[in-house]
């Protein structure tokens, strides 16, 4: 077991987790559409969320790691079949080679050992499936109607919602996307032949969560592997399989002063410690790099909370802060908002935590990643409100004119 005190150790495990999520170079997996599916393919998943008020986070977590990427390169990876569509711990983006790992969860919706809707409606999916498989792909706003069921049309929400049902039991799967709105067909004619269809035992999950998660974070903790999976099954054969790696030598312990214990493989805390750039990156609030919460305040002293969720009244930050880091720490959070109409963004407040910190590179890495950030908001235009702390307001507002 290796003992975690010191500020030098910490320097070392912060970047053994940002070297193993890609946010430490400036392009680990290449670029462009290559770069994209090399680096999904890494960390293992890319989340999907529904709120716009900047580029939506699918987009901003590979933008945050492939230089060139364009969001058009991950509709063309869905349709390619590259990826899919389905639940990991929320809704997200995964490699097609990891398909089989998806089966587990749906055979447990559609035998009933767990819900995603209860008292499905299977009448009336049976309906829609026949409709597919006659008419092809279906959307959402292709039953929305308000003409009866017997001009071949459904009510919109128990429809919407059987659609969502066999999608979660692998009946149908997305086979792309227009703008925002999921098209539905059939997973037969979705899959790639050569896709493995065999159902994983619980241990070949476990194995599969632990070897992507070591991938793609460096470091593990028993709670993180399971993050959101509500299956105790599975927890406890994650939990089984630390243990008997960790008695075969495969893997290290690191205790905390505090406790809490993490694990990574033998011998990498020893390894010469990764080197960092001076670059500053905009993360988006579901990258998966700050997704765990308690992982980010754990390793990165780094509080973080999407407040887009708390009443108005008590947000201490704006409705969606996104995080900064600086080379291996997170050294603040930006509130922002892109006006699409005027291809405007703008900075609703900037709030830097620097102090100890040279300002000057902080600031002039800022500038440089706020310029790769517009084009990728496709904005032509920038302003800011207000900065925190206050003394730095000038200084930012002139980097900022700099660049128009």
């Amino acid at each position: 077991m290796i003992q975690i005190n010191s500020s030098e150790d910490f320097i070392r495990l912060r970047r053994i987790a940002l070297a193993a999520q890609g946010l430490l170079k400036n392009s680990p997996f290449g670029d462009g559409l290559t770069g994209a599916n090399k680096a999904i393919s890494h960390i293992g998943y890319v989340q999907l969320d529904s709120i716009s008020v900047v580029q939506r986070a699918h987009h901003h977590s590979l933008y945050s790691r492939v230089p060139n990427y364009s969001p058009d390169m991950l509709a063309s990876m869905l349709e390619n079949k590259a990826i899919f569509e389905y639940w990991a711990h929320a809704a997200a983006f995964l490699p097609i080679a990891d398909f089989r790992f998806s089966l587990l969860y749906k055979h447990a919706i559609k035998s009933g050992q767990t819900h995603w809707y209860k008292n499905s409606d299977r009448k009336l999916m049976n309906e829609l499936l026949t409709r597919i498989r006659i008419d092809g792909p279906l959307r959402s706003r292709d039953i929305k109607s308000n003409k009866s069921k017997s001009n071949g049309w459904w009510d919109w929400k128990p429809a919407k919602k059987a659609l969502e049902q066999l999608y979660m039991e692998g009946d149908l799967m997305v086979s792309s996307r227009e703008g925002f709105e999921k098209v539905y067909e059939l997973t037969e004619r979705v899959l790639p032949a050569d896709v493995n269809l065999q159902m994983p035992s619980l241990a070949e999950f476990a194995a599969h969560i632990l070897e992507q998660q070591l991938r793609c974070h460096g470091l593990v903790s028993i709670k993180g592997l399971t993050y959101l999976r509500r299956n105790t099954k599975l927890k406890e054969a994650i939990k089984t399989l630390v243990n008997t790696r960790s008695q075969q030598g495969l893997l290290e312990q690191l205790q905390f002063s505090n406790g809490e214990s993490y694990f990574l493989p033998t011998g990498a805390f020893e390894q010469p410690r990764v080197r960092v750039s001076e670059q500053l990156k905009i993360l988006s609030p579901f990258d998966n790099s700050v997704i765990q919460r308690e992982r980010l305040k754990s390793l990165f002293q780094f509080n973080y909370q999407l407040e887009c969720y708390v009443p108005e009244a008590k947000r201490q930050y704006g409705y969606f802060c996104l995080p900064l880091l600086f080379g291996d720490v997170f050294i603040g959070r930006m509130d922002c908002k892109v006006h699409r109409k005027t291809a405007h963004l703008e900075i609703k407040s900037l709030h830097l935590d620097a102090n100890e910190l040279d300002i000057t590179r902080v600031i002039t890495a800022f500038g440089d990643a706020i310029i790769k950030f517009i084009a990728f908001q496709q904005c032509n235009s920038v302003s800011l409100t207000q900065v925190y702390p206050q003394r730095l307001t000038a200084v930012v507002q002139n980097i900022l004119k700099s660049l128009q």
